[in-house]
């Protein structure tokens, strides 16, 4: 089971809900597509495997990817490709329409993650699935998603306020 988050934007109290969330579902690891904000909100990851990527808010990038891999997760990229369990995963938080749409029907990736529009999205285009967890800021309700890429399943979970 893999943890997807989104935009949380310096959210504490929604982040350590889904945290607690991800860690009640024993995920393997999560993902984290974008917009963190500052380096202090690393914290509450704690006791999970996390993989970062960027996004448009994230001005700390120095602090931010220092952070990382100073918790153990590595290092916090504007993209990041990775396999898990046979199936090919593309991380970007999804600023550029154009890069995002040209790895979708790049055909290369199983799942392709994203965040930005704080918007949930669950769109298969070809033979590629596009999840947006949604956000933890602004738009209400609050969303975080949980896949199981070995039974092709997924579920959004609202984080109450």
């Amino acid at each position: 089971m893999i943890g997807i988050i989104s935009d949380t934007h310096e959210n504490e109290e929604a982040i350590k809900k889904a945290v607690k969330i991800f860690k009640r579902k024993n995920v393997d690891f999560a993902v984290h597509c974008g917009d963190i904000v500052c380096p202090p909100m690393l914290e509450h990851f704690k006791g999970l495997k996390m993989k970062f990527v960027y996004g448009n808010n994230d001005g700390e990038r120095t602090g931010l990817n220092s952070k990382s891999k100073g918790l153990g997760w590595g290092e916090v990229a504007d993209e990041k490709e990775f396999e898990h369990n046979g199936k090919k995963f593309y991380v970007y938080h999804g600023t550029k329409k154009k890069k995002l749409d040209a790895a979708i029907k790049s055909n290369k990736y199983d799942y392709v993650l994203t965040g930005h529009t704080h918007i949930k999205r669950d769109e298969r285009i070809g033979r590629t699935r596009v999840i947006n967890p949604g956000a933890l800021f602004r738009i209400y309700p609050y969303t975080i998603a949980l896949l199981d890429a070995e039974k092709d399943r997924l579920d959004f979970v609202e984080i109450k306020r």
